[in-house]
């Protein structure tokens, strides 16, 4: 069922319940007024009757003549008066006798002074009338034929204007959802509109106020990042295949220019060796984009744990130093650590190291001295780690840039790489809720500061 027609629905249901609500209402009040003014007009008659008897002298076959010969109804109730010892002083027709009174009923009314019941279709009231010092007892009973020709015809009434309300309340609820729910048929069109090939196009958004302009503007900003992770994809395999095919192209020239004629030993092994270092640009490559794509995974898909980052710190040292036994790596605590909790952090340990490898590296790699040194201190509710170095330092113009995937800037002169490090330490550290900064001026070195929140 479309939401359409639920929302109709839901309508038409609401409004039939308050209908339904109100018509009750009605023709429960109207039969209660009813049958309080019939009781009442039994009273009034009956003590008419009672005074035309008792005090006009009026003889009862008169009264009884009247009774029999009336044509409305309403001078068809039957009277009956007794004393109070259950003495019968007028009855308008003893032979009938509709009401059937009796002491106990008579003792009944003296006691309560008044009572109201049903006899099958007719309405009774007793009551105790006092007249000159005495007291008397009057029973009254009729049928209000017309009062339930009005009450039905009330029921008929509203029972007919209640179906034919809920039809045209069925009809506005039809035509509301359908100008409600137009804005989403007009979004889901422009919607269909859009494929992967035009991913440039939005959706209107609206007056941007309602609920319909905040789905737009959702689904707008979805947009915003599928086109984004598009033109990514594409500039990531357009990267991609210039760095795999610069090393493979590398290797395949010069195994081929081997192989074209006898070589004396040390030419084969120059050859064997540029091919070695090609192959070591590759793996590099390829041990950096597998620890993009670990970067880039969904947080629930990495374990995180508490972790001590002076510990990350001293393995990556290591690392590097494993690698590249020439460089000189300083680590240094501005601070005296008087909690472990002060350099903790939920993390990943590994993607971690990455990143601290690819600062140390690049602080080293970039130096004359190949040196770099890292500080770490801490705040009260965040760890600092400054990595520094002395070397080339990084041109304003190109700050902005060293953390896009694949960017070299003028210091690719100076020292291989791929371009690959600093984007995978910022994902990194965004992915542990912290942030980077870089400070950097050229011939003086660069400084970046990691900052991240410990436990």
């Amino acid at each position: 069922m479309t939401i359409r027609k639920r929302l109709s629905l839901l309508f038409t249901s609401i409004i039939a319940l308050l209908l339904l609500a109100f018509a009750l209402v009605i023709y429960f009040s109207f039969s209660q007024n009813r049958e309080e003014e019939y009781y009442s007009l039994l009273h009034h008659t009956a003590t008419t009757k009672a005074n035309l008897l008792l005090d006009a002298k009026v003889q009862p076959d008169v009264l009884q003549l009247i009774y029999r010969n009336a044509e409305n109804s309403l001078f068809q109730e039957e009277v009956a008066i007794y004393d109070t010892s259950f003495h019968l002083l007028y009855h308008d027709a003893v032979d009938i006798d509709k009401v059937k009174e009796t002491k106990e009923m008579i003792d009944e009314i003296v006691n309560k002074k008044q009572i109201r019941f049903y006899q099958g279709s007719l309405q009774v009231v007793g009551f105790l009338y006092h007249h000159k010092q005495k007291d008397y007892v009057i029973t009254a009973a009729a049928n209000d034929a017309s009062g339930y020709s009005k009450l039905n015809n009330l029921k008929l009434t509203l029972i007919f204007a209640f179906f034919a309300a809920i039809g045209f309340v069925y009809m506005a609820g039809e035509f509301l959802a359908s100008k409600a729910l137009q804005p989403v048929s007009d979004l889901i069109n422009e919607v269909e509109e859009i494929t992967a090939t035009n991913l440039d196009l939005r959706v209107g958004e609206g007056n941007g106020k309602d609920e319909i302009a905040e789905l737009a503007i959702t689904f707008n900003a979805m947009l915003n990042r599928l086109e984004r992770s598009f033109d990514a994809q594409k500039e990531f395999v357009s990267n991609i295949s210039h760095e795999l095919r610069t090393p493979l192209t590398a290797m395949l020239t010069e195994l081929q220019v081997t192989v074209e004629k006898g070589r004396d030993n040390q030419f084969y092994k120059d050859s064997i060796n540029h091919a070695i270092t090609d192959a070591q640009k590759l793996v590099r490559l390829s041990n950096s984009l597998l620890d993009l794509a670990k970067a880039n995974y969904d947080h629930t898909e990495i374990s995180f744990k508490e972790i001590r980052l002076d510990e990350v710190l001293l393995d990556a040292r290591n690392d590097v130093l494993h690698n590249h036994s020439g460089y000189k790596i300083n680590i240094v605590f501005e601070q005296e650590i008087e909690d472990d909790d002060f350099i903790s952090v939920k993390g990943n340990e590994y993607l971690l190291r990455v990143a601290f490898m690819n600062l140390i590296e690049n602080g080293c790699k970039f130096s004359e001295k190949h040196e770099s040194s890292v500080a770490i201190s801490y705040l009260p509710d965040k760890t600092i780690l400054r990595f520094q170095d002395h070397g080339i330092g990084i041109g304003e113009e190109e700050l902005g840039k060293i953390f896009t995937a694949f960017y070299r800037g003028q210091n690719k002169k100076f020292t291989e790489g791929n371009g690959i490090g600093l984007s995978l330490t910022q994902k990194i550290i965004e992915l542990h809720q912290g942030n980077i900064a870089v400070y950097s001026q050229l011939h003086q070195g660069t400084t970046f500061t990691i900052e991240l929140p410990h436990v």
